[in-house]
């Protein structure tokens, strides 16, 4: 399995693209598609037949975010606010954290929270 520079949860900017230079919250990671979903960002409108069975009994059209690859956007640093690059940082404690490369801050542990 591939690993990303972003995380669910993450404020991003897209850098290429019709929504380019948007900000927005990572939804969701698909690591195997190397594809993030951003809230707001890549809007697509899709046809929906009325599903009585599946609590869709209206049908219509839907608008929905559509997947992008994670290529095209960067991560804001929560810390100064810039997008910047990721980089990686071992821990005292042996465990790996990911850190802004603009202003050195630790973003977060990662593998925090699986144990």
């Amino acid at each position: 399995m591939a690993h990303l520079h972003v995380k669910k949860g993450d404020t991003v900017l897209v850098l290429t693209g019709k929504d380019g230079g948007h900000k927005g919250k990572v939804l969701k990671v698909m690591p195997s598609e190397r594809k993030v979903l951003v809230e707001g960002i890549n809007m697509v409108t899709k046809h929906v037949k009325p599903r009585p069975n599946k609590g869709l009994n209206q049908g219509g059209l839907v608008h929905q975010e559509a997947p992008i690859y994670a290529d095209k956007v960067m991560l804001i640093c929560k810390n100064c606010g810039k997008p910047t690059k990721v980089g990686k940082k071992l821990l005292d404690n042996g465990k790996k954290a990911r850190v802004c490369k603009k202003c050195n801050a630790t973003i977060d542990v990662i593998g925090e929270g699986k144990e």
